[in-house]
Formats: structure tokens, sequence, C-alpha cells
């Protein structure tokens, strides 16, 4: 009553292998857990810079003209050189407060990467970042008690 299972010539393995074994790892590309806190790290920062500039268009300073100097050198750094791409900005719609908690949560999020990633010069520009859109809301959060 019982008959093994015959497999045909063509075929060799398990019945129950799956196609995931027939591919080698090096047919995938690969990061290391460093580049991929780089990627992370440089788009926030890059979306840092983007707010920045937007702030920029509706406050302008001299202090943000710097801030904004130093992330897009940070992000090109992390990116291997490739200086990001900036457009110009026109006067933005948005509330400068609404941009500063926008800045503030993203510069939040950049020291988080940049400190798994031990990244100094990256965590010093983030908290410094934070403290200037912290200040620029503190009179909001005053008045809101």
């Amino acid at each position: 009553m019982y008959e093994p299972i015959r497999t045909p010539p063509s075929r060799k393995g398990s019945v129950h292998s799956t196609m995931a074994g027939t591919t080698s790892d090096s047919d995938f590309p690969h990061r290391s857990r460093e580049e991929e806190l780089d990627i992370q790290l440089a788009g926030h920062l890059g979306a840092l810079l983007a707010v920045t500039d937007e702030l920029r268009a509706a406050v302008p300073s001299e202090e943000l003209d710097a801030a904004a100097e130093r992330l897009a050198g940070q992000v090109a750094r992390l990116r291997g050189g490739m200086t990001p791409v900036r457009m110009p900005v026109a006067l933005s719609d948005d509330d400068p407060m609404a941009l500063h908690e926008r800045a503030h949560a993203l510069a939040g999020r950049a020291l988080v990467v940049a400190a798994s990633r031990a990244d100094t010069a990256a965590a010093i520009l983030a908290a410094e970042q934070m403290d200037v859109h912290a200040a620029a809301l503190e009179p909001r959060e005053l008045s809101s008690h």
C-alpha cells in the first residue's frame, strides 16, 4: 500500500524546499548597520534643512542662514560628498511657530540617530538646533499656561 515518492531526475532536494534557497545572498545588495544609519541620519538632517529654508524665507536671520549651511555640510558628508538639492523657497504660508515645532521634532529624530551611530558632529548640530527651535517656541509655551 505504501509507495515512496519518486522524484523526477531533474528535481533534487526536498519537495518542501522553497525558491528562497535558489538564489545566493550575493544576488541582493546588503548594507551595514552603519550605512543604514547614515542614510537615515542624512534623511532627517535633509528634512530639517528643508524646514530651516522655509523658516529663512518666513523670518530671515543670519543664525538660520548659518544653521542651513551647517546642515547642508553634514548632509553632504553623510551622502559621500553629494550636496543636497535645495529649492529656493518662496514665502511660506505656514505659521513660523508651526515650522519651529516641526524643526524641533526633526532635530530630535536626527539627534537620536546621530547618538546611536556615535556621530558627534551631527549630534551636536542636532542638539543645537533643538535648543534654537525650543527657544523660539518658549513664548508660546508660557502663554498657553
